[in-house]
């Protein structure tokens, strides 16, 4: 029989099979995540998958329609009854007749990703450009030929003092039925006390807006009170731009090789954000045309493919971007089914590689107002970096990959029930204990087994490889060189064996998850751009070390700081002083939403931040290679060592040389 190549996004988990197997058939045989409750019957309809078409280098897949079997009976009478979403298939019908890309849609998955994006509280001020005024219009008569709008206007200027007002179509299309309804009273949304954007008749006491976090991974969506700043609900799912690539580079060559495919990113990124809008506006009990101003958060190639514009300049030097200043616009222009009326504002880019997104947890963070040098870490596919105080500040991006998400580990998922998140390993015994994703209790706990019966352990997630690799070192299992040590195995059955190198075994209940060396290389890659980058900062500020570090992003709000230290993730520094600044960036959306002022203080510090090219710098690759060792191959850690007992470089380098099982050479 033919076999095919099966790819599954966004798990990238793939395999092949022969030509026949149904999709669900393959997902299952692999540990992808899809939802089934008929046992493939046709029946439930949550197995919807969706085909990529296309050509995908990095999997040498050509996926085309025709590599699926035509829609079965029962898929075609699932269709006539509950509708699927176009282009959609049922995994349990489509069967496999070539290779594909086959995307798991969110609501697909039973243990979905954790989206934890959630706006931090900060004390903040509130003016907001969109403004309610109540009025009474007074009536026309024959006396004053004067129109409704010219009233309306007169009557803003005498109550509220607002002069030389414009308003939109739309308000005119609609002013004189909300004034006769509203028997002469109206309310009147103005924006920058300017443009009349919206009237309602009678009183109406509440503005909303939208502040978005548009992730290269997961898009967050929180829905706010404009007049008093409160965040009412919030939303967050993964970006469906995933299934043309897991990281940022991917989809930019995905634009290159496929015409037009900017504008399929640009289209499914507006419907989610659609979608998460309307799921907001549910869950608060309000409408989507109550909102009326929208603040937009990104990294550049995430703003580009917002605005509709191709990222492809992009992807090579100079990484120009076709603009780096604010945007303001209509909502409608983007596509969401807002108010009319409704105002967005994208927050401006600092540099090719560093977007809107590091814009607004500068703003979120403010290190532009303190003396301390501070550091800003946003950890995701491509690592920004900002360092700096009231002085000067200085700002990079580093290419780390998808690593700390997950991705490229053998046993790595994204956050979901049942993905491990912390680690534990005995010092005496090497035996690891474990907290997975949805629940509270540690894996040699007594009720561990019963607590996660409903989701079992799946893999790791970001938090969890940190911390796995970097107690595997401190337990000796692994060298500062990153390479695990063979000589362990006689002190633990979890050293196994694979060929020429070994690996660390975490679980292997059902399901066996091990810390492959190439898993580790994978991180000590990643972890090494992100620390090359801030020394090159560091080098550019002349500084020798940071006052204080600030962790953002998801990422940054869930793995354990002095884990991140061990590893060399970041630069040595008083504990105390390093810790999560949550969803900064969503945070500095929501400021910008609801503080005018917010949003010309950040235009103007943006200017002042200074850019650092990493592919250009000539020192990136020394620093580089400097930082693959754990945590560093040079650098103390002081501060470090006050709370924990950190190798030593020379014993781990003999170590390293009994794992590979090969001498190392002398170098003159």
């Amino acid at each position: 029989m033919v076999e095919a190549l099966v790819v599954f996004t966004p798990s990238g988990r793939r395999g092949r099979f022969q030509t026949g197997t149904t999709v669900l058939q393959a997902a299952q045989e692999l540990g992808v995540d899809i939802d089934s409750v008929c046992g493939g019957r046709a029946i439930c309809g949550r197995c919807q998958v969706l085909l990529s078409e296309g050509s995908f280098p990095k999997h040498g897949i050509e996926s085309k329609l025709a590599n699926l079997s035509a829609r079965s009976d029962s898929e075609l009478e699932y269709d006539r009854q509950q509708s699927l979403v176009q282009g959609r298939r049922l995994s349990c019908s489509a069967r496999i007749l070539g290779d594909v890309v086959i995307d798991v849609p969110a609501d697909s998955q039973v243990h979905r990703q954790v989206v934890r994006k959630r706006i931090e509280v900060h004390d903040i001020d509130v003016d907001p450009l969109v403004r309610l005024h109540f009025l009474d219009v007074p009536e026309p008569n024959m006396h004053d030929p004067a129109g409704d709008l010219q009233r309306l206007f007169e009557e803003l200027e005498f109550e509220w003092g607002l002069t030389g007002l414009g308003c939109d179509r739309y308000v005119l299309e609609t002013l004189q039925s909300c004034l006769k309804s509203g028997e002469r009273k109206v309310t009147a949304a103005v924006y920058r006390q300017k443009q009349i954007i919206a009237t309602w008749a009678g009183f109406k006491d509440r503005a909303l807006g939208i502040a978005v976090d548009v992730g290269s991974t997961t898009i967050a969506v929180h829905l706010c009170d404009l007049s008093s700043g409160e965040v009412l609900a919030s939303s967050g799912m993964m970006n469906p731009q995933i299934r043309f690539g897991e990281d940022l580079m991917s989809r930019v060559s995905y634009v290159m090789m496929h015409p037009g495919g900017d504008k399929e990113m640009t289209q499914v990124v507006r419907a989610a954000i659609a979608q998460m809008a309307q799921e907001v506006c549910r869950q608060a009990g309000y409408d989507t045309t109550d909102v009326l101003d929208a603040t937009f958060v990104g990294n550049p190639v995430m703003h580009h493919l917002l605005l509709g514009i191709s990222p492809i300049e992009l992807g090579g030097a100079p990484f120009a971007l076709t603009t780096d200043q604010a945007i303001e616009l209509k909502a409608s222009e983007l596509d969401l089914d807002l108010h009319p009326g409704a105002r967005s504002y994208v927050l401006p880019c600092i540099a090719g590689h560093v977007g809107a997104d590091t814009a607004a947890v500068v703003l979120s963070e403010a290190p532009y107002l303190r003396e301390e040098i501070t550091l800003l870490v946003d950890v995701g596919t491509n690592a920004e970096i900002v360092l700096g105080n009231r002085h000067r500040m200085l700002a990079a991006s580093s290419p780390t990959g998808p690593a700390f998400e997950g991705a490229q580990i053998s046993c790595g998922q994204r956050a979901a029930p049942g993905a491990i998140e912390r680690v534990r390993v005995d010092r005496d015994t090497l035996e690891p204990r474990f907290k997975v994703i949805g629940s509270d209790l540690w894996s040699d706990e007594t009720e561990f087994d019963q607590s996660i019966v409903d989701h079992g352990v799946t893999g790791i997630c970001g938090s969890g490889i940190i911390e796995v690799i970097a107690e595997m070192v401190l337990s000796g299992i692994c060298s500062s060189d990153g390479v695990i040590d063979g000589s362990q195995a006689s002190r633990s059955r979890r050293i196994i064996s694979d060929e020429r190198t070994f690996s660390y075994e975490l679980y292997d209940q059902g399901v066996t998850l091990r810390i492959t060396q190439n898993d580790v290389r994978a991180i000590q890659l990643a972890k090494a751009a992100l620390y090359a980058g801030i020394r090159l900062l560091m080098d550019g500020l002349g500084v020798q070390h940071v006052d204080r570090i600030r962790l953002a992003g998801a990422f940054g709000s869930h793995i354990d700081v002095m884990y991140a230290m061990v590893l060399g993730l970041i630069p040595d520094c008083d504990l105390d002083n390093v810790t999560s600044a949550g969803n900064a960036a969503g945070t500095g959306a929501h400021i910008a939403l609801v503080d005018q002022n917010a949003r010309q203080e950040i235009e103007k510090e943006v200017r002042r931040i200074e850019k650092i090219e990493t592919a250009v710098e000539p020192r990136f690759q020394e620093h580089f290679v400097a930082a693959m060792a754990i945590p560093h191959r040079t650098a103390e850690f002081p501060q470090l060592a006050k709370v924990v007992t950190l190798p030593s470089r020379q014993d781990a380098s003999q170590n390293s040389g009994k794992a590979s099982g090969r001498k190392r050479r002398r170098r003159n």
